[in-house]
């Protein structure tokens, strides 16, 4: 069913979906034991914060602050990244498991945005809806690929050799 969600109120969602995911990843990155997986994860995060940086001007509500007042907020630990996180931890996070997660929870928040995007009616909502999931979608590409490499798989800079072959 088509919803009316205006423009502010979709970049708001963005705003605050891509703030759980930017405190996903530097959270993974604290918890991270080894040095790769690390940088992988401050990676992410910088990413994430630099897409943030393009939306938050476009936001003009007063209620989040500044950009810098609003990514200094701490995380938000009822946030559905935050929890499996911390439910992975019980687990003992290590490098695959925190990439396994990033790729699960990318994935599904690019189906969210996507689906939210065809129920709004507003075409600029959903157009900057449907922007910010293709940018989960290039986040998905590059720890999949990350995790390619680091799992042994055939990573597509290879791709050359092993179709030759």
């Amino acid at each position: 069913m088509p919803q009316e969600m205006k423009v502010q109120e979709a970049i708001r969602m963005i705003l605050q979906t891509k703030k759980n995911l930017y405190d996903f990843y530097r959270t993974a990155a604290m918890r991270s034991e080894r040095p790769s997986g690390k940088a992988v994860f401050e990676r992410l995060a910088r990413e994430v914060r630099a897409n943030m940086e393009q939306f938050f001007p476009l936001y003009f509500g007063q209620d989040l602050g500044t950009f810098e007042q609003f990514m200094a907020t701490a995380p938000n630990r009822g946030s559905h990244l935050m929890q499996v996180l911390d439910e992975a931890v019980g687990e003992e996070l290590n490098h695959r498991l925190a990439r396994e997660l990033a790729l699960r929870e990318e994935e599904e928040l690019e189906h969210q945005l996507r689906l939210t995007a065809a129920r709004v009616v507003d075409p600029v909502a959903r157009q900057i809806l449907e922007r910010a999931a293709d940018q989960t979608r290039d986040h998905f590409a590059l720890i999949e690929s990350e995790y390619a490499r680091t799992m042994g798989m055939v990573h597509e800079t290879d791709i050359d050799t092993y179709v030759r072959e």
